[in-house]
């Protein structure tokens, strides 16, 4: 498991070595983890908030949150696992479920992002529930890194106009 202050100190260092906002970061705690070791948790989390580091709570839940740890986290966004995505929207329990941790975030004031996104029905059911964001093959499945270049440079052209060198 991570050491807080170690943690805190080496993205601090890497934000002043690479001179990156560090609105522009965002770290990932996964619910089992945080539940795991609640207050070592919240502790890292606030002096990662604290900063300036946005903050997300990943695969909630598979995980056996407790409602009243979950509102002690300094979060931004909360992530709904993959598996309330599973047979959407034609699986009545897990519309229902997404519908619920879409509501108790937004009241949280969290931003929702759903993850395992494969087909447009999904991603209508998930923006009528309210979810803010989506991820999965929907959009693109993973690449190399050299690959991912390789895409952005072809975008930056087509959006530009230009003509990749």
């Amino acid at each position: 498991f991570f050491h807080g202050a170690s943690l805190v100190s080496a993205v601090s260092r890497a934000l002043e070595e690479t001179q990156l906002g560090p609105e522009f970061l965002e770290l990932e705690l996964t619910e089992s983890i945080a539940m795991r070791h609640v207050e070592t948790s919240i502790e890292m989390l606030q002096e990662l908030r604290a900063i300036g580091i946005r903050l997300s709570i990943d695969d909630f839940g598979t995980g056996y949150s407790s409602l009243s740890h979950l509102q002690r986290f300094p979060l931004n966004m909360l992530k709904i696992d993959q598996s309330f995505a599973c047979d959407v929207p034609h699986n009545a329990a897990n519309v229902s479920i997404s519908r619920a941790i879409v509501s108790l975030a937004h009241s949280m004031n969290l931003t929702v992002l759903v993850e395992g996104v494969e087909h447009e029905e999904q991603l209508k059911m998930f923006r009528e529930q309210g979810c803010d964001e989506a991820q999965g093959h929907y959009f693109g499945r993973p690449v190399p890194a050299e690959e991912f270049v390789q895409q952005l440079t072809w975008a930056d052209t087509q959006i530009s106009g230009r003509h990749a060198a």
